[in-house]
């Protein structure tokens, strides 16, 4: 071969053909990686959801010593464990393939899952059996970390905003199908069938765990055969690494580090926490709420509150358009503003009046004994009979006036507005407060706080709840709500773009 003869092997040299093949190829692996992702992430919302308004009927059938104290414990162990998991996880895709991480995050989920669905199996001390089974699905679901860290790397400034979009859209549809997976599951009965050769119980509480199991088995094959790492340049060229020289970073530290307005980064971790924390508490005390207040059943209560959360699910998608418009005409901070005056009004709604009292359940429980003596029947100990109403042992019960329908779905109108509102107006601010510094540290704290905040909610609303009961538990919430206007407010002027701060742009 003479010297003027291209050679093929050359990727420089070679001819436009199999260059625009090959980049197509790339282009093409790349993009079913990024959609792994989103998968991986919608799987880690389900894992959530998909459980949560059955949790505590299932803790009550398999420990009836578990009380709704220790529910805010059960809820909150899977934030707990996610929060702890993130940042090891996130460190090991920093060192190693991102397949490693992912499926042992996943693998350790699909186990916690199963160890959920056999939480009853023991003879003692099933609660903690199932505090232990949550902690693990949230250390399973830590995964976000490598996810998000994955689609950042792999797509271009231009391709980051619609990939980040999509991957939050993945997140919201798992919210919403994950009550319905569980509302739908709930007409397998609390008995449903027993899988005698491996000592299995397919109920309606069980049923939704292995669901997400099987679920997790299928993302594990999509990693293993689907998933390469791609890494690409701002400009969306493949590349193996963007290093720094430390030339390069103190230039860039120069230019950024100094000029962040710490205040409003502070301010708007604050403001998540408080966001975070309030559907926290929401999401907690819907199935208690309504089984005392309305004396729903636990197979009522499950299938009720799963239908209420995949409308929310469906409304909030609502509020991610009409807030993206909004927020082209009037700005962020006024929809921020406007969202947290709608929950204040939703929790506002909830707050009990009026002269009516709850049903009480050992009322239940005389009536019953009252009817088998006149019948001259005797009621088993483990009767299906399942007794309604708020329990005596809640002492606020007898004094504190119900909470009715039309409030608890007025309620959860409102919330369903302003939370998305919120949450979405979050993250914007507090990428446009941050500016041209790298940006990974920072939503590490804006995570790591969500996550605080997911974990002490339960636990705060679950005892107030239980001994105080829901007129102190929403007045509190009330008074947070409007710390949180009052926090914005005072601090208006500074949650403002960083090219807006410097008088590089005009708001």
């Amino acid at each position: 071969m003479s010297q003027l003869e291209p050679d093929d092997t050359t990727p420089l040299l070679r001819d436009d053909d199999s260059s625009d093949g090959s980049v197509e190829e790339d282009s093409s692996s790349r993009w079913r990686s990024i959609r792994v992702m989103y998968f991986t992430m919608f799987l880690s919302s389900v894992g959530f959801t998909i459980v949560i308004t059955s949790v505590w009927p299932y803790l009550q059938k398999i420990d009836g010593s578990a009380d709704a104290s220790f529910l805010g414990w059960v809820v909150a162990a899977y934030s707990l464990g996610q929060m702890v998991a993130s940042p090891i996880f996130g460190w090991w895709s920093n060192h190693r393939p991102r397949r490693e991480p992912l499926v042992c995050s996943i693998f350790i989920n699909l186990s916690a899952n199963i160890y959920y669905a056999y939480a009853y199996l023991p003879k003692t001390n099933n609660r903690f059996h199932m505090l232990m089974s949550r902690t693990f699905v949230g250390f399973g679901a830590g995964n976000v970390a490598v996810v998000r860290s994955y689609v950042a790397g792999a797509t271009s400034l231009k391709e980051r905003t619609s990939a980040m979009a999509n991957m939050s859209a993945c997140q919201a549809l798992g919210f919403i199908l994950g009550p319905a997976l569980q509302a739908g599951l709930s007409f397998i009965g609390e008995q449903g069938v027993t899988l005698k050769f491996i000592e299995l119980r397919l109920n309606m509480y069980t049923s939704p765990a292995l669901l997400a199991a099987a679920l997790g088995i299928v993302n594990i094959v999509l990693v293993l055969w689907v998933l390469k790492e791609h890494h690409v340049d701002d400009h969306g060229r493949c590349v193996q690494a963007i290093n720094y020289t430390a030339e390069d970073r103190a230039e860039i530290s120069e230019e950024t580090e100094e000029t962040v307005d710490q205040v409003a980064v502070v301010t708007s971790n604050v403001l998540f926490f408080i966001v975070m924390f309030i559907f926290a508490v929401f999401e907690t005390i819907a199935t208690p709420l309504t089984m005392d207040m309305f004396a729903w059943t636990r197979k009522e209560a499950v299938l009720y509150n799963g239908i209420i959360i995949c409308c929310i699910g469906f409304e909030s998608i609502l509020v991610f358009v009409v807030v993206k418009m909004a927020s082209k005409r009037v700005g962020d901070r006024p929809v921020f503003l406007a969202g947290l005056a709608i929950i204040f009004a939703g929790f506002f709604v909830l707050l009990p009046w009026g002269n009516h009292f709850p049903k009480i359940q050992w009322a239940d429980v005389k009536n019953n004994s009252l009817i088998s003596m006149m019948s001259g029947t005797t009621l088993a100990p483990n009767s299906s009979l399942e007794p309604t109403g708020c329990p005596s042992v809640q002492t606020w019960c007898q004094y504190t006036p119900a909470i009715h329908l039309a409030q608890y779905i007025s309620s959860d109108f409102l919330i369903g507005v302003g939370y998305p509102a919120c949450n979405v107006m979050s993250y914007t601010l507090y990428s446009k407060i941050l500016g041209p510094k790298p940006q990974g540290v920072y939503m590490g704290l804006l995570t790591a706080s969500g996550s605080g905040a997911r974990t002490l909610g339960p636990i705060f609303v679950s005892h107030v709840y239980t001994i105080l009961g829901p007129r102190w538990a929403f007045s509190l919430i009330c008074a947070l709500v409007f710390g949180a206007i009052v926090l914005l407010g005072s601090v208006y002027h500074r949650l403002i773009a960083f090219s807006v701060r410097h008088g590089r742009t005009v708001e």
